[in-house]
């Protein structure tokens, strides 16, 4: 590779971070946060992203509290969030690996890993990955919420029914059955009971134009070693792409039996590992989930003016999904990001909400902003709602404030 396909990026964001309680209870913490980041790029290929915030506290906290915060550092996992992302190979190699922070991150299907976060949990800092491969009509890919805990870990394998019955055909992938696999050790920042979920999906691809694709799909899973634990799934898919365009819609309806629900592995997985959403005070593993049917839809948006193919944050970014139960509850959850006034004016805001309609509904939000100036100088603010797990499996919600400024430099 030249030279001249090689991008450098370092960063170094300072600001204040307040940690303060929702409610009674809890303490208040203060803290200087000093951000380093390196960011170097090699294209499609290879890319690397390192850094993280260090807190040195102010004021607040336990007796005795150290100047850093010890929360951050208190296990092997924390340190895998020193790589933000790790890419080598891209996404036509036959074998390619991603590392870093997880975000909404689906399992290929989602069927059982949907929209899944691996930090949502303030105290549990851990480098996730995915490993994907394709040999021939079979593609597979594998990951681990924490690769320094192997805690949570799945795969999908993925067979293109018309490759095996025909030979290589023109188009990939336009029938395809999977299987797939999740198992929680129940191990990593805390303990919460295993689980192990495993589901079957196909996927047919009705219609295509360019930049167009219309699919069906249905499948149906189960919880091994469960007896009447099952659900099943019916379902329509679209996926449109330009150079400045790329959308992902889905609508489902699925149907819960037993205690098995699809996206279990979900958005706020990694507090409801420890409380599940609702009046029982058990971890999800241990919680009964009603039976009856849904509707799922899903929407992921990214738009760019500029129409550059390849660029990872574009003027618009949306990404929404709900889950409206026959028997009264709704879960969603979203995100927005705008760039605005030539990129110089950063703008995101996140919502979850988790049982909404029933008792012991969960609620997060956050948003983010960050302005540059003058050239490489910008400033930025946080702010949001947290919910810290306790050792007894209890949620402490708190709030965090953040404003500071950064200097960047790129070549």
């Amino acid at each position: 590779m030249a030279a001249e396909d090689w991008h450098l990026l370092t960063r170094l964001d300072v600001s204040t971070l307040a940690l303060l309680p929702r409610g009674d209870g809890g303490t208040r913490e203060g803290f200087v946060q000093v951000a380093p980041t390196l960011m170097l790029d090699g294209g499609a290929e290879f890319g690397v992203n390192l850094g993280t915030p260090v807190r040195l506290r102010l004021w607040g906290g336990e007796q005795n509290a150290g100047v850093f915060r010890q929360e951050d550092w208190d296990s092997l996992s924390d340190w895998g969030q020193v790589v933000r992302a790790l890419k080598l190979g891209s996404n036509e190699a036959p074998l390619a690996l991603w590392m870093g922070a997880l975000e909404r991150y689906s399992l290929l299907s989602g069927h059982l890993v949907r929209r899944y976060s691996n930090r949502i949990n303030p105290d549990y800092h851990p480098a996730g990955g995915f490993l994907t491969g394709t040999l021939g009509p079979l593609y597979v890919e594998a990951f681990a919420s924490d690769v320094l805990g192997a805690r949570l870990f799945g795969v999908e394998a993925e067979v293109d029914l018309e490759h095996v019955l025909f030979g290589r055909p023109a188009q990939a992938g336009r029938y395809t059955l999977a299987v797939s696999a999740v198992h929680d050790g129940g191990r990593g920042e805390g303990t919460s009971p295993e689980i192990t979920l495993a589901h079957l999906d196909g996927t047919a691809v009705v219609w295509t134009r360019p930049g167009f694709e219309l699919h069906l799909l249905a499948g149906w899973g189960g919880r091994p070693g469960t007896g009447g634990a099952w659900g099943a799934v019916a379902g329509v898919g679209a996926d449109a792409e330009t150079a400045g365009l790329n959308a992902r819609l889905r609508l489902e309806a699925r149907r819960q039996h037993g205690g098995f629900r699809q996206g279990a592995f979900g958005p706020d997985y990694e507090l409801a590992r420890f409380r599940a959403v609702g009046a029982c005070r058990q971890p999800l593993a241990q919680t009964p989930f009603p039976e009856g049917a849904s509707v799922y839809a899903e929407a992921d948006v990214g738009w760019d003016a500029e129409q550059l193919v390849g660029r990872m944050q574009r003027h618009l970014t949306f990404s929404w999904a709900v889950e409206v139960f026959t028997w009264g509850r709704v879960d969603t959850d979203g995100r927005l990001a705008l760039q605005l006034f030539d990129r110089n004016l950063e703008l995101a805001t996140s919502v979850l909400g988790m049982g909404l309609g029933q008792p012991g509904a969960r609620y997060l939000v956050s948003g983010d902003l960050r302005w540059r100036f003058a050239g490489r100088l910008y400033v930025l603010g946080q702010g949001g709602t947290l919910l810290f797990p306790e050792a007894d499996g209890a949620l402490r919600p708190g709030v965090y404030a953040s404003l500071g400024v950064g200097v960047d430099h790129a070549r």
